[in-house]
């Protein structure tokens, strides 16, 4: 297999659908994703990666209709926790389970986070390369008013994104590194583009690692973010809360701000004061949107190579 030179930093469903969309207009030998991993948590015995893993799903095109986990899944395993009587507030598919257990047993064996999700994309048959950003654990807190401290994923799910945010810790990633293969694929690169992921929740932890920003400024390649913000709103999820936390402007500029100096262009449906900015429908509903966002940001890309 050919070295991917088509980066895409990713988290949450908008990084995942261009990292689909950039595997059908350009081959997906030639992506590599860099996935956030601090959404990660350990929960019924098993390593859940909700970001990678969904990023995995799209590549595979098995990602159910819901918009997350196994296309078609049961939930035989779910449903006889609550029966015992375990309050399951984070539901995990039977698939995504065995997927997640699977996981966890390789990571048991010895294997670092990046072989372990290298095997199980291997037996989905996903060509393009989903890379964890690091093996180290790094895990994304969040401090809702009165309420306290929360993981990630008990903030989205058990408290479904309630409240007022007034502290984000992107915790253990001092104490973390890039693996090689994510420095490899960074440098090997002719175009990086910065998926429309939330910036502070999903983007923010892959740049809170010691030497992946570093590693993006000093690329000979482009660095380019596609934004979320659609129509001066957010499609999905709490963008507009983590941007309101860090004081930022909910629209393009906004997003700009947060990347500072790692972009050299912004692909948005506005224009950007002082950044080279390709103006499109950023939407991406469908395969042949998909495709067309990612085919548009490429050129944009290459037309910005010094």
């Amino acid at each position: 297999m050919s070295q991917p030179d088509i980066i895409v930093l990713a988290g949450g469903t908008g990084g995942a659908k261009l990292a689909r969309g950039m595997a059908d207009a350009a081959g997906a030998q030639r992506v590599a994703v860099i996935a956030n991993t601090g959404d990660d948590i350990e929960i019924y015995g098993a390593h859940v990666s909700p970001d990678p893993d969904l990023v995995s799903f799209w590549l595979a095109d098995a990602i159910d209709d819901r918009g997350w986990g196994l296309q078609g899944d049961s939930f035989a395993v779910m449903d006889a926790l609550r029966e015992l009587g375990v309050d399951v507030w984070f539901n995990l598919g039977d698939r995504d389970l065995a997927w997640c257990l699977e996981r966890a047993r390789m990571l048991a064996e010895g294997l670092s986070v990046t072989e372990a999700l290298a095997c199980l994309n291997l037996a989905l048959g996903v060509r393009a390369r989903v890379l964890p950003m690091s093996d180290d654990p790094v895990r994304t807190w969040i401090r809702i008013g009165e309420t306290g401290w929360a993981g990630f994923q008990e903030f989205m799910i058990r408290d479904r994104a309630t409240g007022l945010i007034e502290g984000l810790e992107y915790r253990g990633a001092e104490q973390a590194a890039p693996s090689a293969e994510v420095l490899g694929a960074i440098a090997g690169a002719t175009a990086i583009v910065i998926g429309p992921s939330n910036p502070l929740a999903s983007i923010g932890p892959i740049l809170a690692v010691p030497g992946i920003r570093e590693a993006l400024i000093a690329a000979a390649a482009p660095v380019v973010a596609v934004s979320p913000i659609v129509g001066g709103k957010v499609l999905k999820g709490p963008t507009a809360q983590f941007m309101a936390f860090a004081a930022l402007e909910l629209s393009a500029a906004g997003v700009a701000d947060f990347y500072g100096e790692l972009l050299d262009g912004m692909v948005a449906d506005e224009n950007v004061a002082g950044l080279a900015t390709l103006q499109t429908d950023t939407r991406m509903d469908d395969p042949l949107a998909r495709a067309r966002v990612a085919s548009e940001t490429l050129s944009f890309a290459e037309g910005l190579r010094g």
